[in-house]
C-alpha cells in the first residue's frame, strides 16, 4: 500500500531532461494548438444540440458558466505545466502531488478524454462531409455513414480520418504543426465569415423566450435540461487546451511558453464561442437547430447557400485540427505512463528517425478509428466531459496541496490571487460534474473499475519508481 502513494520527486529544473522527443515547438506553436483543439465541436456540432435539447438560447450562458470553470484550471494548468513539467499533462503533476495511485486513475481518465474525444469528434467531421458531398451532388450510401447504433454499419469517413492522421503524426510533430497552423487559419477565417454574414440576419424574436428549460431542471425523459446541464454539455466544447500542456518536452522554452499557450488560447476560445452561439440562436429557432451541422445549417436557413458551403469547409479543417491535437495529446500521455512502467514499456519507443511514438501512435489510432465508426458522437461526448473534469478537479487541487507541501518549489509561472483560483476550479468542474447524467457516472464508473484491474494486475508491479526505490 505504501508503494501506491509514493510520489515522484520534483526536479530542480522540470524542462532540462531530453527525453529523446524534438524540441521544436515555440510560443505561437503552442497557442494554435490550444486553438487548433479547442474550436471545433462546441462551434460545428454541439451549438446546434445544446440550445435544441437542452438550454434555448440561454447556451450563450452556458458557454461562459463552461469557460469561467475552463479558465480556472487554465491557470492551475499552467503553473503546474511550468513548476513540474513532463508531457503527461494531470497524469505526470498528480504523481508529483497525490502519489502513483491517483496519478494511475487520472492518467486512465485522461485516456478516456482523449480517445473517446478523438472518436466523438471524428463523428461530427463525418457529417460534415457528408453535407459538403451531399450539396455537390455526391451523397454518400447511408449504410457508410452510420454505425450500428444509427441503423448502419459502419461509418467509414470518421474512421478514415483517423486513420490519415495516424500517418500524420508517425511523420513528425514539426509536420503536424504545420498542417494545424493552416488549418487553424482556414477555421478562423470561415468563423469570422459566419460572424460577419450572421449579424445582417438576426432576428430578436428567436431571443423572446430566452431560458425555455430554465436554469435547472429535469426533462420528459428525466434527463438533466437547463443552462447549468447546458454548460455540462458543451464544456466539451472547451477538451483540448489542457493538451498544449502534454507539449512541455516539445516545447523550446517550456517555463514560458506553456502558459502563453494554455491560458491565451482558452481565452480567445471562449470569446469566439459566446459571439458564434449568440448569433446562431438569433438567425435561427432555437428548435430547428438540433442538426449535426448547425452553423451551416444555420447560413442556409437565413438563404446563405454559398456561405453554408464555405462554413462546411472550415468546420471540416476545423475539426480535424482538433482531432490532430488531442490526438497527439492522448500518444503523449500513454507515452508518459509507459516510460513510469504503469504501461508496456515498448509503447514509450521512439523512432530514431522520426523521433515520434510510433508503436502507442499506431496502437490508439486503430483504436480510435474503430470507435468512430460504430460508436454516435452523443454516448462519446458525455463521457469525454466527466474524464476530463475530474482530471481538472485533481489539476486545480494539485496547486493547493504542491504550495502546501514545496513552497520553496521554483514556480516560473504563479495562478494569481493566491488559492482563490485553484480552489474555485476544483469547485466548478466538481459542479459541472452533478450535472451529468446518471448514465454517464454509471459508465464512467465502470472505465475507473477497468482501470483499477489494469493497475493492480500490471501497473504496480512494473511501475518504474517502485524499482528505483526498491
Amino acid at each position: 500500500m505504501r508503494q501506491m502513494w509514493r510520489t515522484k520527486p520534483l526536479p530542480e529544473d522540470p524542462h532540462a531532461t531530453d527525453h529523446g522527443l524534438h524540441r521544436c515547438l515555440g510560443p505561437l506553436d503552442l497557442v494554435l494548438l490550444g486553438i487548433g483543439a479547442i474550436i471545433g465541436t462546441g462551434i460545428f456540432v454541439l451549438t446546434g444540440k445544446a440550445a435544441a435539447n437542452l438550454a434555448g438560447p440561454g447556451v450563450v450562458l452556458s458557454f461562459v458558466i463552461a469557460g469561467i470553470a475552463c479558465g480556472l484550471a487554465a491557470f492551475a494548468y499552467a503553473e503546474l505545466a511550468a513548476t513540474v513539467g513532463g508531457c503527461g499533462s494531470a497524469y505526470g503533476y498528480s504523481y508529483a502531488v497525490f502519489g502513483e495511485f491517483f496519478a494511475w486513475l487520472v492518467g486512465w481518465g485522461l485516456l478516456l478524454e482523449y480517445g473517446m474525444a478523438v472518436a466523438a469528434v471524428a463523428n461530427g467531421w463525418s457529417a460534415y462531409l457528408q453535407g459538403l458531398l451531399a450539396g455537390l451532388g455526391w451523397p454518400l450510401p447511408p449504410a457508410l455513414t452510420r454505425g450500428p447504433y444509427a441503423d448502419g454499419l459502419f461509418n467509414v469517413p470518421a474512421a478514415a480520418i483517423v486513420l490519415a492522421l495516424m500517418l500524420l503524426l508517425i511523420a513528425g510533430v514539426r509536420e503536424s504543426a504545420r498542417l494545424n497552423a493552416i488549418a487553424v487559419a482556414i477555421k478562423l477565417v470561415t468563423i469570422a465569415l459566419f460572424l460577419v454574414v450572421a449579424v445582417f440576419h438576426v432576428d430578436p424574436a428567436n431571443w423572446t423566450d430566452f431560458l425555455p428549460y430554465g436554469w435547472y431542471g429535469t426533462g420528459s425523459s428525466g434527463e438533466p435540461v437547463g443552462v447549468l446541464a447546458g454548460a455540462a454539455l458543451v464544456f466539451f466544447a472547451y477538451v483540448g487546451f489542457d493538451a498544449v500542456s502534454t507539449a512541455a518536452e516539445e516545447a523550446r522554452d517550456p517555463a514560458r511558453d506553456l502558459p502563453i499557450g494554455i491560458v491565451g488560447s482558452l481565452l480567445f476560445c471562449t470569446v469566439i464561442y459566446v459571439a458564434v452561439a449568440a448569433l446562431l440562436t438569433l438567425i435561427v429557432p432555437y428548435t430547428e437547430l438540433g442538426v449535426a451541422n448547425p452553423v451551416a445549417f444555420g447560413l442556409e436557413r437565413a438563404g446563405v447557400r454559398a456561405g453554408s458551403a464555405l462554413v462546411s469547409v472550415g468546420a471540416i479543417a476545423g475539426l480535424t485540427t482538433v482531432m490532430l491535437v488531442l490526438y497527439y495529446g492522448l500518444t503523449r500521455v500513454i507515452y508518459a505512463m509507459a516510460r513510469d512502467g504503469l504501461l508496456p514499456r515498448s509503447l514509450a519507443e521512439v523512432n530514431e528517425h522520426t523521433r515520434t511514438p510510433v508503436t502507442v501512435i499506431v496502437a490508439t489510432g486503430l483504436l480510435m478509428a474503430g470507435m468512430a465508426g460504430m460508436v454516435p458522437l452523443g454516448k462519446l461526448a458525455e463521457l469525454v466531459n466527466i474524464g476530463t473534469l475530474a482530471a481538472f478537479v485533481m489539476v486545480c487541487l494539485g496547486v493547493v496541496v504542491l504550495r502546501h507541501t514545496h513552497p520553496e518549489q521554483a514556480r516560473p509561472f504563479r495562478a494569481p490571487f493566491g488559492l482563490l483560483l485553484p480552489i474555485a476550479g476544483a469547485f466548478a468542474c466538481a459542479s459541472l460534474m452533478t450535472f451529468l447524467s446518471a448514465a454517464t457516472w454509471v459508465r464512467f464508473g465502470y472505465w475507473l473499475l477497468a482501470g483499477l484491474l489494469i493497475y493492480a494486475c500490471y501497473g504496480v508491479h512494473h511501475s518504474s519508481l517502485r524499482q528505483q526505490q526498491g
